[in-house]
């Protein structure tokens, strides 16, 4: 356990900063916990960073505690709409690498004017938990390195990570697919979430986009949760990804909220 004391202004006693545990600080006023800072590896090996402090005086003696006990590059990710705690981040050194919305997405296909689409001739739809889980991770597996070829897996959302060779699928029960006869040309992954169903990933292999996959997946997925009772579900969408905005857009979604992850 490493502690520092350091002057914040909080009271007469000088503010001591603790390394409670491996990548886990506190900050200790009078004895009393002020603030909390943390570190973790996402699954692509990166490290994010957090800070919960009572004020911004707290939050800069974490920063300053922790910046200097971590390599870099450090991450984190935080609310647009927090604009007292961007600053505080980027009091700190930490930039805006990128920017993703969040979509509320309605289900009802009267809404969405998904009721008639159909996947193309020739293509089915296979529902969650009735996927070959080897044709599942196999054109998983293929989209990732398509991605990762051309934009990289570091400009997709949280969801889409990548994993360790071999555990790119948690749980294949949440994946409903398009298929032919002999193998899968697109997924949708959906989290049955209790306050709002998430659509944590709609992906098409490269040669079979643009002939109404992802709609026809989408329209399967959003009737499904209509049909249990689920008024909209959520999504999120990096906003240099244009095609999945106009998707989601098309189809009348609407942006509620945005997350910025900052680097250091």
């Amino acid at each position: 356990m490493n502690m520092k004391p350091l002057k914040s202004g909080l009271s007469e006693n000088a503010v001591m900063i603790t390394r409670v545990a491996d990548r886990h600080w506190h900050a200790l006023d009078d004895d009393l916990v002020v603030g909390r800072g943390y570190a973790e590896h996402r699954p692509d090996g990166r490290l994010f960073v957090g800070i919960d402090a009572w004020h911004d005086a707290t939050f800069d003696l974490l920063a300053e505690a922790m910046l200097a006990e971590l390599p870099a590059p450090l991450y984190t990710v935080l609310d647009e709409a927090d604009v007292e705690l961007t600053a505080c981040w980027r009091r700190a050194g930490f930039t805006i690498r990128h920017r993703e919305w969040e979509y509320v997405v309605p289900t009802d296909p009267r809404v969405t004017g998904l009721e008639e689409v159909l996947p193309p001739s020739g293509v089915t739809i296979v529902p969650a938990g009735q996927t070959d889980e080897g044709l599942l991770r196999a054109v998983d597996r293929a989209i990732r390195d398509e991605v990762e070829a051309t934009v990289g897996w570091r400009s997709m959302p949280a969801e889409v990570l990548p994993r360790p060779e071999g555990v790119t699928i948690v749980d294949p029960s949440k994946y409903a697919v398009a298929a032919v006869p002999d193998r899968y040309l697109g997924l949708i992954r959906v989290v049955p979430v209790t306050r709002q169903p998430h659509i944590g990933l709609v992906a098409v292999r490269a040669g079979e986009q643009r002939r109404g996959i992802a709609r026809a997946l989408l329209a399967h997925a959003l009737g499904t949760l209509h049909h249990s009772g689920a008024a909209a579900a959520s999504a999120v969408v990096h906003e240099s990804n244009q095609a999945a905005s106009a998707l989601f857009e098309g189809i009348g979604a609407r942006p509620v909220s945005s997350s910025l992850e900052l680097v250091r």
